[in-house]
């Protein structure tokens, strides 16, 4: 028999691109869809779950900043694209049977609440799947950063990121067939060896929380990641 995962509260990262199925850009809605369907799965084993969503498939504010525009203002508008993200993922939600609320970090009350920590927690208590939008609702910091500031906040046991491969490799795997895959990293090899899985400041933050990231494919059943039945990495203090 499988034992039943130990994590009593997730948090869930997923980029906006994991929104795009196979798209260029935009949200499709077959791949949000098996997206909650996977929430469910883990709702479905007693775990209260809150995601924190990004925003690349709408608009991406580093590269904007980049181009040329002014990197606040791009930034506030990647913001704006992660609460669009929030409200397709949370109907799909619904459609699976949850009790969903969207909160935002930047106030927007017709369309989804305004971040109050105590509040998301008891809606977490309440059995409700809540999802985190707007980023910390401050230029320059990451939803990465978010994702790690959140999961401290909310007292998450672990936070998970959804990626496109199976773990954390020493390059990118899609590039250098060489690359190698760790099992398990701590807060200081990540940093050390510069590994670009989340920005330093999201795994620095993570480090002083203690708390573990675990890095997985977005393709996989994250039931199956919680129960270690597929390949993940895991990030966390060591020994």
């Amino acid at each position: 028999m499988t034992a039943v995962p130990k994590f009593r509260r997730i948090l869930l990262k997923v980029s906006g691109e994991a929104l795009m199925g196979s798209q260029a850009y935009g949200i499709d809605h077959v791949t949000v869809d098996r997206i909650a369907a996977d929430i469910r799965g883990v709702y479905d084993l007693g775990i209260e779950v809150c995601l924190v969503i990004g925003g690349g498939n709408i608009f991406r504010g580093v590269s904007k900043a980049a181009s040329g525009m002014e990197r606040a203002t791009a930034d506030y508008m990647g913001m704006l694209a992660t609460v669009m993200n929030a409200l397709a993922l949370q109907n799909s939600l619904e459609k699976q049977g949850l009790q969903t609320r969207v909160i935002s970090a930047i106030p927007m009350t017709s369309v989804c609440e305004p971040y109050i920590r105590r509040r998301a927690i008891r809606h977490m208590e309440k059995g409700r799947v809540v999802i985190f939008a707007a980023g910390t609702g401050n230029p320059f910091f990451t939803t990465d950063t978010a994702a790690t500031l959140r999961a401290a906040e909310m007292g998450c046991d672990v936070m998970l990121k959804g990626t496109q491969v199976d773990g954390v490799y020493s390059a990118d795997p899609k590039k250098d067939p060489t690359a190698t895959r760790f099992d398990e990293l701590t807060y200081h090899d990540v940093l050390a060896q510069d590994l670009r899985v989340m920005d330093g400041s999201a795994i620095a933050l993570a480090r002083d929380s203690r708390i573990p990231i675990l890095v997985f494919n977005l393709a996989e059943p994250v039931a199956s990641v919680l129960r270690g039945e597929v390949k993940s990495t895991i990030i966390r203090e060591g020994e």
